[in-house]
């Protein structure tokens, strides 16, 4: 840090450097003001559209009643006598002055002090807090976190007042230079892992966090590509980060990003949702084991489908009624294959339709496209009935990126069956519960949180 530039005790010298740093005549944003502070030439940069007006007014107004026998030597007590304002801050390297004028902080600028001081009165553009869509809740809070890293920790302290609850700043990326909180109980967390996580992301060497959260997760595991199962669990409930803060576990926040990201996790952590929590025991083991229930029929329903329908003299008398009736004029391998990306095709277009029309046009897709194309002979009616549980009943379990892991996995076992009938299911299945022994996470633990060499 030898060739970091200090601040002067020169104003002229300190915004001169400034100027030639920051577009300060090509933006409009990059606010600079000169003023006279006890009779000494005094400049201010703040960030157009960050500064809190109503408070830099207050605090302007004071400056202009300090004479020149008020102004102190230097700029810490002038700090402490003469800005009525609590978060303020000393800067002596323009490394720190760049990072904290671009974070939104006001900088002041005056002759005769070799410092900077910052002002952080600074407030960020955000929406409400309000409950988010995906991971609704019947009973609980209604809030959720916001793409505010500020708003977040405070959702979180406001529900934890304990003095183990630690929130540890740090800063990614040489352009965005994007804040992430490491939030953790210092009585509780597994401190090896917490060290490991600490390293990995004081080791990250890289230009900006562009799609923040997944950037820095994919920064923190360099995961293999043909792997589709997460290696952190991902919400938007700041009542269930807290539960996992309570449990031990490390959450990290990331700036502009309204979720949390939570580790270690293990697939029963992944198929969890805020209602287990808030309902009796009972009702909780009843909804849990429903819940993996259906997450395994996601998986095999179709695939036990199909090897039934190639080996019909396995199906039992009593079940003879799900074989299919029809003509199959296309193979029901094809059929299924056809219908998965058909689904995600429908999935996609209803993101991208305009709210008010999302509902009929999901409606019309569904009836007309689902009777004609039975009509028509494209498709049987089992292979349309059975698809369509697997596609509703992929919403039983609330993370979206174990939902499509599970499904590369049904494809996969989709099409070990139908070249190899039986021994390519049995092949599939084995895979599938090798991928989920030996998926290994940040921990070093694998989804059954079992710890891996």
């Amino acid at each position: 840090m030898s060739d970091v530039k200090k601040v002067t005790a020169s104003r002229e010298e300190n915004t001169e450097y400034l100027n030639q740093i920051l577009p300060v005549k090509e933006s409009f944003d990059i606010i600079k003001r000169d003023i006279m502070i006890g009779g000494r030439c005094s400049t201010f940069y703040s960030i157009n559209g960050f500064a809190n007006d109503e408070s830099l007014l207050k605090i302007m107004d004071s400056f202009f009643g300090v004479t020149e026998d008020d102004m102190p030597g230097d700029a810490n007590s002038f700090s402490r006598k003469c800005i009525p304002y609590v978060e303020v801050d000393i800067l002596e390297d323009f490394d720190q002055v760049l990072k904290n004028l671009l974070s939104g902080v006001s900088c002041l600028f005056i002759d005769g002090y070799e410092v900077g001081i910052a002002i952080d009165c600074r407030t960020y553009p955000a929406r409400s807090v309000e409950e988010p869509d995906k991971d609704k809740s019947l009973r609980g809070s209604r809030d959720g976190f916001v793409e505010t890293i500020v708003f977040n920790t405070a959702l979180m302290r406001r529900r934890i007042r304990d003095p183990h609850l630690v929130m540890k700043m740090m800063e990614i990326g040489d352009s965005s230079r994007t804040d992430v909180a490491i939030c953790y109980m210092s009585d509780r967390v597994d401190h090896e892992l917490l060290k490991n996580v600490s390293d990995r992301i004081n080791s990250i060497r890289t230009d900006a966090l562009r799609m923040n959260q997944q950037s820095l997760a994919e920064e923190l595991y360099k995961r293999k590509w043909f792997n589709p199962f997460p290696k952190f669990k991902f919400t938007e409930r700041p009542d269930t980060a807290t539960a996992c803060l309570l449990e031990g576990k490390i959450v990290l926040l990331v700036d502009n990003s309204p979720s949390a990201m939570i580790l270690p996790t293990s697939i029963f952590d992944m198929i969890e949702e805020a209602n287990d929590y808030y309902f009796p025991t009972l009702t909780n083991i009843y909804l849990k084991v429903a819940r993996g229930l259906i997450t395994l029929m996601t998986v095999f329903l179709t695939p036990v489908f199909l090897l039934f329908m190639q080996n019909l003299n396995w199906l039992p008398e009593a079940f003879s009624f799900v074989s299919v009736k029809d003509t199959v004029n296309i193979p029901l391998i094809f059929q299924l294959l056809i219908l998965e990306i058909a689904i995600d095709g429908l999935r996609l277009a209803a993101l991208n339709t305009p709210s008010m029309l999302s509902t009929p046009l999901s409606v019309i897709a569904g009836l007309v496209m689902g009777e004609f194309s039975v009509k028509s002979g494209w498709f049987n009616a089992e292979v349309m009935l059975y698809m369509a549980f697997v596609s509703v009943a992929n919403y039983t379990q609330p993370n979206f990126e174990l939902g499509y892991a599970l499904k590369f996995m049904r494809l996969e076992l989709l099409i070990l069956t139908a070249l190899f009938n039986w021994w390519g299911f049995a092949a599939g299945t084995l895979i599938i519960v090798l991928s989920i022994c030996f998926n290994k996470t940040l921990s070093g633990r694998n989804y059954l949180n079992v710890k891996l060499n």
